[in-house]
């Protein structure tokens, strides 16, 4: 590991035995949870597809697994977040070369079906906004919390007159 650590968080593929992809997902979720690092960490994906099989004149839907044996995190790599993926049960190592984790390119993530915008939002913390659409439209309220690795803000809107706190997506709200 080098002595820099990026503190942008990158997607980076961890190779897993086959069939252990759900288990390294579900045991890095707890292990992150019970250290309480959710600061280095923002997703972990076993990329599934949808296949639909015709058998016997019935339609089946299955969820087949787009890249058996990996799971992609997308996490900030320190000391201790490498040491967590490396040793949690069923993981192999990360792709990349030699011990140094290899993040995947922009456009590598963008031919997985992924999205990677950049959303600037022109509101702040503690901003008055309006709900621009979906089940809230039209309600006025104030701006908690601004996630941009997920692109939802935390709105405490008045509702039946009590605050209530609500995720939306970026693009729901705009600033009064």
């Amino acid at each position: 590991m080098s002595q820099e650590e990026n503190i942008e968080p990158k997607w980076y593929v961890v190779h897993t035995y086959s069939g252990y992809e759900n288990k390294v997902k579900t045991d890095l979720e707890k292990t992150i949870k019970n250290r309480e690092l959710e600061d280095f960490f923002f997703d972990i994906v076993v990329p599934m597809e949808e296949q639909i099989e015709i058998k016997d004149g019935k339609r089946k839907t299955n969820l087949k697994k787009v890249f058996p044996g990996y799971v992609l995190v997308k996490m900030i790599v320190t000391e201790e977040s490498w040491y967590i993926v490396r040793n949690t049960r069923g993981v192999t190592g990360f792709v990349g070369s030699g011990t140094d984790p290899i993040p995947l390119t922009d456009e590598e993530i963008r031919n997985m079906g992924f999205e990677v915008t950049v959303v600037n939002v022109d509101y702040d913390i503690n901003d008055t906004v309006r709900v621009v659409n979906g089940p809230l439209a039209s309600f006025i309220g104030t701006v908690q919390e601004i996630n941009k690795e997920k692109n939802k803000v935390k709105v405490l809107v008045s509702m039946f007159g009590r605050e209530t706190p609500v995720e939306l997506e970026f693009s729901q709200v705009e600033k009064i």
